[in-house]
């Protein structure tokens, strides 16, 4: 999430009281509730980014989502694949600002992984909402479930930041062989209230609670986090690990601030975790 979350976080409250309340639905949104979208989802539309990563078997994936918005994400399967992945990422950028990563869990870990952009981002088509990303993921699991030729409860879940607590939902409201959180929070509305005094718990209309999800999903957990996280503070990801049922690992990244990348002891954890998977 970007630095200035609570800038224009403080921006939005101060806006007069007869911009209305929060809307609940898609089609009517208030002022207030565009200007908190706009800071909880910073998507880059196409054909921002590297859109053919060198040496990356990666193929297009197009589907659709129950309300009928068209996305887009990338499969790149492995010949002989320990588990099949699809990765939720962050909420700024595009998939194709993750390619590396993509990279590193197929070339290096043996994977089949997807990842997909959210509603408004990439050659996605629409605008993110909450609701809306946590369909996209649905669906996404759906297109990959199929393609693969897998059970989607087959599938593991991974998500960054954001995409952790998108992941978190579909985990724990319909299951998955694992669940892997990298750099994760508590949920918004605890994340924007550590960066300003306000009572952001009743202001925000973005929820991701995960810290209130996590206890629903049974099944193999794995946790990091860096100790020096500016953005996302270490407490949360340790207070979605203690929530969390077993079997769980938690890794934690020293020094570890939120856009730093994973560490060598994070990489043979994630290696031990694949193998350790149900089959």
């Amino acid at each position: 999430m970007r630095s200035c979350f609570a800038a224009l976080l403080l921006s939005a409250c101060l806006l007069p009281a007869a911009l209305g309340c929060h809307a609940t639905g898609h089609s009517s949104l208030s002022p207030l509730a565009k200007l908190e979208n706009s800071i909880v989802f910073v998507p880059s539309k196409y054909p921002e980014g590297n859109w053919q990563p060198a040496g990356l078997p990666v193929e297009d994936a197009w589907f659709t989502a129950p309300d009928g918005t068209r996305l887009h994400g990338w499969y790149c399967p492995h010949p002989r694949p320990r588990a099949v992945v699809l990765f939720a990422h962050g909420n700024a950028g595009n998939l194709s600002h993750r390619a590396e990563l993509i990279r590193q869990l197929h070339d290096i870990h043996q994977l089949s992984v997807m990842t997909f952009d959210y509603r408004g981002y990439g050659r996605s088509e629409g605008e993110p909402s909450e609701e809306g990303v946590l369909e996209d993921a649905r669906a996404a699991r759906a297109w990959l479930a199929q393609r693969a030729r897998v059970h989607p409860l087959d599938i593991v879940l991974m998500g960054r930041s954001l995409g952790g607590g998108v992941v978190v939902d579909l985990a724990a409201t319909e299951g998955a062989r694992g669940l892997i959180l990298e750099s994760t929070f508590t949920s918004l509305p605890e994340v924007a209230g550590e960066h300003v005094w306000l009572p952001t718990k009743l202001l925000m209309q973005n929820r991701l609670n995960s810290l209130e999800k996590i206890a629903d999903y049974r099944g193999p957990l794995l946790i990091s986090h860096g100790d020096a996280d500016q953005l996302i503070s270490y407490e949360h990801g340790q207070r979605l690990f203690a929530a969390a049922n077993e079997p769980k690992r938690f890794i934690t990244i020293a020094g570890g601030d939120h856009n730093d990348p994973q560490t060598p002891v994070y990489y043979r954890a994630l290696d031990e975790f694949i193998a350790s998977l149900p089959r």
